[in-house]
């Protein structure tokens, strides 16, 4: 049955190779032989198990794989736009609902949002710069995130204004008293994700150009449009016209009686927050537990950072039922070899003159510290070094091939050609069963003649120069040995072996470009095994290149892969620093041009740094939740962290604002601010976010549980508790004065004039 097998696999790829096709027409056809058609029913029906995969299996599953949740994303965003249509309104009352709701302006905003992703990915693509999948599934949701932060804070800062007030006074008063947080944190997260795009690393950098441009857009639509759409849906509700059909004007008693429609009557939310949570903030026993339980999470969360490994692993971005998962299981379990790794050695100098002949081989008389010796102790040791043994070595082979040692290998005609093994054609034919015995191949097969003078083989002893060829002798021998097959009577050919081994272009010089020697990683099973493997590679690399003065390199199929990894830690801590930094600075100077009073901002940076937790120290939390929950430090966890920063700031610049210019003690102000941002804040960004993560929960593939489901969820939850929880305790305990009580002592303090 096995071998019935092997042959019909044989038999597969060779009619695969004679089609001339796409690569996707290749596969089609090959899953189909392989799995639906054919082998698999006849493997199964003899109760054995067969796990395949194609060179371009990866590149497909993947293009299935983004098609596969696209349903679930619309679904999630669906509900955030239904969230924010409906929470933009007055407390639903069934006898006015449909008047003091608002869902004509949060569809919107809605598109406001829309269009300022769309017009940042235009610009963009204009310019050349491709989107890739991270965007279009990160992008939006960060965008949606700033934006309807800013709408619930616009929106509820017109309803908190004295109905007296034309809607224009009341527009004017809003922006106001919201206008500088808000353009201090989008301006904050515009700056640091721009700051970003000059970070290395491909899908960091696009990433940040994207959403600096998108937030961007964001806010200048956020400031006018949307502004204005605030003046019309107002008017809407003053007017008694239909939400969603302002043509038709409601002038019944029942919408008559309902005084103060989009008035400043506080919800549910705004209540809540200046009558439960305040209080119960500002209560000291809950101030001590909250500093002790934060302070305790951060600590546990360094040690914790330190097990997130870099990696991404393959079988979390397939479908959870692609075929290649049983593939990775049963390659992770059963094979004993890694990966191939070949250590390319360029302009290896090969003339009589040079040493590095003897740098390289590992045969005799060559140099004990040789590339191959070298190798050959570095498979002694594979759980450092992750190399399983000794390289395949073309130049060993080779200076074999050429000895005189060995007469069945390099001989040549009396007219000077190289004349191949007795059992090889034209020397044996498998017609007649002879071999060597007369013909074309007499001349090489002259026992008595190469016994005595031995004109038949390449060189003598006496040809050599301690046994190693002149450059004469390796420039014209060493296309002999690459075209010589491997048979019985000389199994040091290389022509299967070593074909692809060797740069012979420009050869002729004396030097070799470039030429590799194979041997095997061990076997790999987790992302951290391939990232080990490459980083002692290429440091086993740099120690040979530096003693035997040559350049060295190591190369696997899976590097390209994998490079990224090496340099993860060192991105992403760059990339959150000056995420944090640029917040910081932003805030610094919004203080200093007073656009925006003192900001007690989670960065920690500003003229009193008492109680700065900082977004280093939510970050920190976030990485403590990812070694928890064993997510792995990739591309699109970093992505999701820079996205972070701009949540993070959504969630405090609004909050101390409110905070550094309101009035009366801290616990006072810090329950003023909560009930009028602190709700804006909860339910612009924290349970949008939440209605439209639970949904992510039920895709179809781990990598949008894992990465978008855990860590969204995770970052809001995160959000969430330093900005309205931890926050407030910090700014009733350590907060700046009043900005309003700094004025009015200015104010009050009397002039002092300069007498002559």
């Amino acid at each position: 049955m096995l071998d019935c097998l092997i042959t019909y696999i044989c038999i597969i790829i060779s009619v695969v190779k004679r089609w001339r096709f796409t690569a996707s027409f290749y596969l089609n056809h090959f899953m189909c032989l392989m799995g639906q058609n054919e082998l698999l029913p006849m493997v199964q029906s003899k109760n054995l198990t067969l796990s395949f995969s194609s060179e371009s299996s990866i590149e497909e599953e993947l293009k299935r794989e983004s098609t596969a949740d696209v349903i679930t994303i619309l679904i999630s965003y669906l509900v955030m736009f239904a969230y924010i249509s409906l929470t933009l309104g007055d407390t639903p009352r069934l006898s006015s609902f449909y008047i003091s709701s608002k869902v004509l302006l949060g569809l919107s905003g809605v598109m406001l949002v829309m269009l300022s992703v769309l017009g940042s990915v235009g610009f963009f693509s204009a310019i050349g710069v491709k989107s890739t999948l991270i965007i279009m599934e990160v992008i939006p949701f960060l965008v949606l995130a700033v934006g309807v932060d800013n709408m619930c804070i616009l929106v509820h800062a017109v309803k908190r204004q004295p109905m007296e007030l034309p809607i224009e006074g009341r527009i004017s008063n809003a922006l106001v008293e919201v206008g500088p947080s808000i353009t201090l944190a989008s301006l904050s997260e515009v700056l640091a994700f721009a700051v970003g795009s000059f970070i290395p690393m491909p899908a960091c950098r696009v990433f940040s150009m994207f959403a600096a441009l998108a937030v961007l857009l964001d806010f200048l639509l956020q400031v006018t449009a949307f502004v204005a759409f605030i003046v019309y849906d107002f008017l809407r509700a003053e007017d008694k016209r239909i939400d969603c059909i302002p043509c038709r004007k409601i002038s019944s008693s029942s919408a008559d009686s309902d005084k103060g429609i989009g008035g400043r009557r506080p919800g549910l939310l705004a209540r809540y927050m200046k009558e439960i949570h305040a209080p119960i903030l500002s209560l000291w026993g809950v101030k001590i537990a909250v500093i002790a339980i934060f302070a305790a999470f951060t600590l546990s969360s360094i040690a914790l950072s330190t097990r997130v490994q870099p990696g991404l692993e393959q079988k979390i971005v397939l479908p959870r039922d692609s075929y290649l998962q049983g593939y990775f299981n049963n390659v992770s379990e059963y094979l004993r070899i890694g990966p191939p790794l070949y250590f390319v050695v360029k302009n290896y100098n090969y003339s009589s003159e040079s040493s590095q002949t003897n740098q390289l081989c590992s045969i005799s008389q060559c140099d004990s510290n040789s590339l191959l010796n070298e190798i050959a102790r570095a498979s002694l040791t594979p759980e450092s070094s992750y190399i399983a043994m000794p390289a395949a070595s073309w130049l060993d082979d080779f200076l074999v091939w050429i000895s005189p040692e060995a007469f069945g290998c390099c001989r040549k005609f009396t007219n000077g050609t190289f004349c191949p093994p007795d059992d090889q054609s034209p020397c044996c034919s498998s017609d007649t069963g002879s071999c060597g015995l007369g013909g074309i191949c007499k001349d090489c097969t002259t026992l008595d003649q190469l016994l005595t003078s031995g004109i038949f083989q390449c060189f003598l002893h006496s040809d050599l120069n301690s046994d190693r060829p002149s450059t004469s002798q390796f420039k014209e021998k060493l296309p002999w040995f690459l075209n010589a097959l491997p048979s019985a009577d000389c199994a040091k050919g290389g022509h299967g072996a070593y074909t692809n081994s060797i740069d012979l272009q420009g050869y002729e010089n004396g030097v070799i470009q470039a030429s590799s020697f194979r041997t095997y990683h061990t076997p790999l099973n987790k992302q951290i095994d391939y990232v080990n493997s490459m980083r002692a590679a290429r440091e086993f690399s740099s120690r040979a290149s530096g003693s035997l003065k040559m350049e060295i390199f190591p190369y696997s199929v899976f590097y390209m892969f994998f490079e990224q990894y090496l340099d993860i830690w060192r991105t992403a801590l760059i990339n959150l620093a000056i995420a944090i930094g640029q917040s910081g600075i932003c805030c610094l100077l919004g203080h200093h041009l007073q656009f925006m009073e003192f900001c007690y901002h989670f960065a920690g940076v500003g003229n009193d740094s008492r109680g700065s937790h900082g977004n280093s120290a939510s970050f920190i939390n976030i990485h403590g939740v990812m070694a928890i929950l064993n997510i792995q430090l990739n591309a699109v966890s970093v992505v999701n962290l820079i996205m972070s920063v701009g949540i993070g700031v959504e969630f405090c610049v609004h909050l101390t604002h409110a905070f550094s210019v309101s009035s009366g003690d801290r616990d006072q102000r810090v329950r003023d601010a909560l009930g009028t941002m602190g709700a804006s804040v909860f339910s612009g960004i924290t349970l949008t976010k939440l209605v439209g993560v639970v949904v992510l929960c039920f895709s179809r593939t781990e990598v949008f549980v894992v990465y978008y489901f855990q860590m969204y969820l995770a970052l809001v939850l995160l959000g969430f508790l330093h900005g309205l929880v931890f926050l407030p305790v910090v700014l009733s305990m350590f907060g700046p004065p009043s900005r309003c009580e700094l004025v009015e002592k200015q104010e009050d303090r009397p002039s002092v004039s300069l007498r002559p």
